[in-house]
C-alpha cells in the first residue's frame, strides 16, 4: 500500500531516529572515485549526511572506514563488499540492533544527497504523524520519483522484513515492496544525488 502527502508546510519535531547511511558503492559513473569523500561545504558528502542524522539518534555508516567522522559514529561493511545497497542496509541494521535504547524509527539514507537534511526533517515529521498501519515514509522528489534511499521506517517493520527477504545482490526496492509506505513530497533539491561529474560540479551551490 502506498499513500501520498504533499509536505509544503514547515516540518515539526518528530520521533527519535537511528540512521543507516549507505556509503559503500563502486561509484562506477565517477570512474571509481569514492563519492562519499567528494568535497562539499567544507566537508564531504558523507560528513554532511552524517551531520544531518547524528542529532536525531545513533548513526552507522556502511562502507569504508572514515577516521574523520565523529567518534560516536559507528561503522560496518556489507559482506561481501559491493553486494548491493540492500545488503549494506541489512549490515547496518545488525549493528544498530545491539545498541541499548534503540529508536522506534530508522532512517535509511544514501550518502550522496547534500541537501538531505531538509528531506529528513520532513520525513521525521511525517513519521510522527503516520497512521498505525503505515510502516514507513518515503521521500518523493520534485520530479515525482520515489527515493528508495531517503526513508524513515518503523524499526520493528524493518527488522521483520529483513528477516524474511534476501538482501545479497538485491535492490532496496525489492525489500521495500513488502512494506506499507506513505510518500512525502520533500523540498525541491533535497534529494538530488551525485552520480556523474556534472552532478559533482553542482556541489559548489551547496
Amino acid at each position: 500500500m502506498v499513500t501520498s502527502r504533499c509536505a509544503h508546510s514547515a516540518p515539526t519535531a518528530g520521533p527519535p531516529v537511528d540512521t543507516v547511511v549507505v556509503a559503500g558503492g563502486r561509484s562506477s559513473r565517477l570512474g571509481g572515485t569514492p563519492k562519499a569523500q567528494l568535497p562539499v561545504a567544507g566537508g564531504t558528502l558523507l560528513s554532511r549526511t552524517v551531520a544531518a542524522a547524528l542529532p536525531l539518534g545513533a548513526v552507522v555508516v556502511v562502507g569504508p572506514e572514515d577516521p574523520t567522522l565523529p567518534p560516536k559514529v559507528l561503522s560496518t561493511r556489507e559482506d561481501p563488499p559491493f553486494s548491493g545497497p540492500a545488503a549494506a542496509m541489512a549490515a547496518g541494521v545488525v549493528v544498530l540492533r545491539e545498541l541499548p535504547g534503540r529508536a522506534s524509527w530508522t532512517a535509511v539514507l544514501a550518502c550522496d544527497m547534500p541537501g538531505v537534511e531538509r528531506a529528513l526533517a520532513q520525513l521525521r515529521a511525517a513519521a510522527g504523524r503516520a497512521a498505525s498501519d503505515v510502516d514507513g515514509v518515503m521521500a518523493l522528489g520534485e520530479d515525482g520519483r520515489r527515493e528508495n534511499l531517503a526513508v524513515v521506517v518503523r524499526t520493528a517493520a524493518l527488522e521483520r522484513v529483513l528477516s524474511q527477504v534476501p538482501t545479497a545482490d538485491a535492490s532496496v526496492r525489492s525489500v521495500w515492496r513488502h512494506l506499507s509506505w506513505e510518500e512525502v513530497t520533500v523540498p525541491a533539491g533535497s534529494t538530488a544525488d551525485v552520480d556523474t561529474w556534472e552532478d559533482v560540479r553542482r556541489l559548489d551551490s551547496y
